[in-house]
């Protein structure tokens, strides 16, 4: 069985791919078509209640909600999928380096990112926003970033480890350049814990994307995002709560399933992980109920 079926055989890991599936699906669709235009509202139809033809309600000033909801999937998805790439990036040559170089090279490495990430990541994206101005740039390079580092520390000591292996000491006597060895061997076999951080950082992009954006310094008002909306809306939960439901309840999904997904994927690329829980399965299908 390869890590694709292990991950659908798994309840979280189906709910996960689906939900994350979706959002992607959705800002893809948002792309050609939406039920109305985000931009404009109109007047007759201000706090429409959820029904046709808004099937999510309207805002105060006659936008659907749900078409808001569809684009800011968009947003959603460049952040997370961004500030992955930028994590990926940082946090394999970060790792690299402070595993595979001399020992000069690793302690400064070490000490650069013990630095680091003692500054919290929405910090860092405030920081760099009261200079370079609020825009979903400086949400994914600050998360991209404060993430890399996070990935780099719990990555360095696996390569170490997978370094001392003995297929490592092989490849290398067989004439393979380090460059080499870390794409064939080392990368491969630290992946399961590469990939719980990069899913925990493409989660905290969404969090920070919507948080720097509720607080003005993420998304710019004309590029539609679920902060945005949750920041417009809350100011009437008292008169139309269920207006803030959906772009709260959207955040809270993404977050949830990306997180999810991240652990999922692990259980589903380790194989040693995989054989633990098929053994709890099968121990647990044999273990008779209570009888009352």
């Amino acid at each position: 069985m390869n890590w694709r079926s292990r991950l659908w055989a798994s309840r979280i890991g189906r709910f996960a791919a689906i939900v994350v599936a979706v959002v992607a699906l959705t800002a893809l669709i948002s792309l050609f078509w939406t039920p109305f235009d985000p931009l404009i509202g109109s007047i007759r139809d201000r706090w429409a209640a959820p029904g046709w033809p808004h099937l999510l309600g309207t805002d105060g000033t006659g936008r659907d909600i749900l078409s808001l909801i569809m684009v800011g999937a968009r947003t959603t998805v460049f952040v997370s999928v961004g500030a992955g790439i930028v994590a990926t990036l940082v946090g394999i040559a970060l790792a690299a380096l402070g595993a595979l170089t001399t020992r000069w090279v690793r302690e400064t490495v070490a000490v650069l990112v013990d630095i680091l990430i003692a500054f919290p990541v929405l910090l860092i994206a405030m920081m760099i926003s009261a200079v370079w101005g609020g825009s979903l740039w400086v949400v994914v390079f600050s998360v991209g970033i404060g993430f890399g580092v996070n990935i780099a520390r719990v990555t360095r000591p696996e390569l170490r480890r997978v370094q001392r292996s003995d297929f490592v000491l092989a490849g290398r006597a067989n004439g393979l350049t380090p460059g080499e060895n870390l794409v064939q061997h080392l990368l491969p076999n630290v992946a399961p814990v590469f990939i719980v951080q990069l899913s925990w950082s493409m989660a905290v992009a969404v969090l920070a994307e919507a948080g720097l954006s509720y607080l003005g310094f993420g998304a710019s008002v004309s590029q539609p995002s679920w902060g945005l909306l949750l920041a417009d809306l809350q100011r009437y939960i008292g008169v139309h709560p269920l207006s803030v439901l959906w772009p709260g309840l959207a955040i809270t999904l993404t977050v949830l399933a990306l997180n999810l997904l991240g652990d999922a994927l692990r259980e589903a690329t380790d194989p040693t992980l995989s054989a633990r829980g098929s053994k709890r399965r099968a121990a647990e299908a044999h273990v008779p109920g209570v009888v009352s």
